[in-house]
């Protein structure tokens, strides 16, 4: 936060000014109220001018008190947007930094909820709560300040009236941080429990796990009610107790005030004086204690953004670059976050320009094994190698022009499909996008309202063209090797094939290496790699895997059905 003040410091400073000469203005009114009573309590009709110009003088001072607050929370509101703008941006600059690796292991609803309801919260504090509290905040010190100037004692009984503020306010303090954080938590854990029900309805609904998933909603439903009513508890001791003490010390005022008058030691108008001034104060006073509530929430909420920065970021790269468009991969294991290895010992080579198939039962190890390839991970033990250099190694400017990696996991933006499209190469031209699309079987583009101008938010694509377009991207980044982890699993069979030919003519001289959930995939492949239980345990071209009656055999016959082993 100091940081981010600290680049504002102009608007800080005059923000700070402009509450600081409001404050002035508003300690006058009661002055000169105070004034008044003296002068009516001296009787006669001389006091009759006096008493006009005291009035003026108080609905001039009232007037630029008004004007000046105003002036300063606008300074203030400029500054919170700015801000929050900032915390927007730096959110989402880090969020996109993040390793591949990280991102895959985060729980979906997390990140999503740190993005929108934390930032949101962020956001809405920088923009609201700092000119409002500091203002107020502004205004309580100097009214305190006018209080001893006029009567010390007066002054001190009433500070020490506030003292059961002060102690609730502690109170709170000490047990609310713990208490937003976790409601935050349990906020996250509720979202990604819809996203994962939703994400999977289709095969909850297939396998009838209803019940077992309006469970763990209803669990973390339950998780946020205990959290929230933690919360409730603590801001319904905090509230009764200030409210309290907000009238003591006016109590204590009148109190002291009147006793030191009827002895003389104070003159009417400066016990009315500080007893409008305490008065006074429970409107400062009363912003920063709501705003002492939501800045705990809030607060919680701005470490959860700015906990991404305690994320570790993906390694420096180096600067060598490859030397030809060999790949190996050599005596690599690979765990998940400090589990068993899912890949064992793997030496690979993928010879330039070949089409290597990566096949094995759920769990082999495939998916894994390209993301080692696309330089996502870095091995346990062992190394992972274009042209002799680390593929890790390589900035990412270098490592897109080698490696492209096509998952069955495919993203749409709200946007036109031409900047769909030019995601991969915004430089491309509207026959460059045709021909991409021509080149993966697109046959639909006619159907869109408005061709390449189509807004996908309004007018979203299904699974399969989604997919589509996902391959016409790789066609137009045009890369030197490409990854596809089975990019074609949600095409039917016939767009599928239609598709991998029509890659396949793309891509020739180049490198493909392909996870293949359809063992057509493989057949077509120069190389068959089989991949069991994290090793490559059979490696040639289909007609030799088929000829050796070994796992890739079981595999080819069992897919079609004929019954040999």
């Amino acid at each position: 936060m100091a940081r981010l003040l600290s680049v504002e410091a102009r608007a800080v400073t005059g923000m700070a000014g402009l509450a600081a000469l409001a404050a002035v203005a508003g300690l006058a009114p009661p002055r000169l109220l105070g004034h008044i009573v003296d002068a009516v309590a001296a009787g006669g009709a001389a006091a009759v001018p006096e008493v006009d110009r005291l009035a003026l003088a108080i609905v001039a001072a009232t007037a630029a008190q008004i004007l000046l607050t105003r002036w300063a929370l606008l300074v203030a509101y400029r500054f919170g947007e700015r801000t929050a703008a900032r915390v927007r941006e730096r959110f989402l600059d880090r969020a996109l930094a993040l390793p591949a690796a990280t991102i895959d292991r985060v729980p979906a609803g997390d990140l999503a909820a740190r993005g929108t309801g934390d930032v949101g919260a962020v956001a809405g504090t920088l923009r609201d709560a700092v000119p409002e509290v500091f203002v107020a905040a502004t205004q309580a010190v100097f009214l305190f300040g006018a209080v001893l100037l006029v009567a010390p004692v007066l002054g001190a009984a009433g500070l020490l009236a506030l003292g059961g503020a002060a102690c609730a306010a502690r109170w709170y303090l000490r047990r609310a941080r713990a208490a937003y954080l976790e409601e935050g938590a349990a906020a996250s854990a509720l979202a990604d429990e819809l996203t994962a029900t939703v994400a999977g309805a289709r095969t909850v609904e297939a396998l009838g796990l209803q019940g077992r998933r309006l469970a763990a909603g209803r669990a973390a439903v339950e998780r946020v009610r205990r959290a929230r009513l933690h919360t409730l508890f603590l801001r319904s001791v905090l509230f009764p107790v200030v409210d309290v003490s907000y009238v003591l010390p006016v109590v204590a005022v009148l109190l002291i005030g009147g006793a030191l008058h009827r002895h003389a030691a104070l003159s009417l108008g400066a016990v009315t004086a500080c007893a409008l001034y305490l008065r006074q104060l429970a409107a400062p006073l009363d912003t920063i204690l709501v705003w002492l509530e939501r800045l705990q929430a809030s607060g919680a909420s701005f470490a959860r953004v700015e906990g991404l920065a305690a994320v570790p970021s993906t390694p420096a790269r180096g600067t060598a670059a490859p030397c030809g468009d060999r790949i190996e991969m050599t005596g690599v294991c690979y765990a998940y976050d400090g589990g068993p290895d899912v890949l064992r010992g793997v030496d690979l080579t993928v010879r330039p320009g070949e089409r290597l198939a990566v096949v094995g039962v759920s769990g082999a190890g495939k998916s894994t094994l390209v993301r080692l390839l696309a330089g996502m991970d870095r091995p346990r033990t062992g190394t992972v190698t274009v042209g002799g250099v680390p593929v890790a190694d390589l900035p990412p400017q270098v490592l897109r022009r080698q490696v492209v990696l096509v998952t069955q996991e495919h993203h749409v933006f709200r946007d036109s499909l031409r900047d769909n499209l030019r995601l991969a190469a915004p430089g491309a031209t509207d026959a460059d996008l045709h021909a991409a699309l021509a080149t993966v079987g697109v046959d639909w583009l006619a159907e869109l309202p408005a061709g390449l101008g189509t807004d996908l938010g309004r007018h979203p694509l299904d699974g399969a063209r989604a997919q589509q377009l996902a391959l016409a991207r790789v066609v137009l980044a045009d890369p030197h090797t490409v990854l596809l982890d089975e990019a074609t699993a949600l095409l039917d069979p016939g767009t599928a094939r239609s598709a991998e030919r029509a890659l396949g003519a793309v891509l020739r001289e180049r490198t493909v290496v392909a996870v293949a959930h359809r063992l057509q995939s493989a057949h077509d492949a120069d190389r068959v790699a089989v991949l069991d239980a994290g090793r490559v345990v059979e490696l040639g071209s289909h007609d030799e895997l088929v000829a050796a009656g070994g796992r890739y055999a079981a595999l080819w016959h069992s897919w079609h059905g004929d019954g040999q082993r």
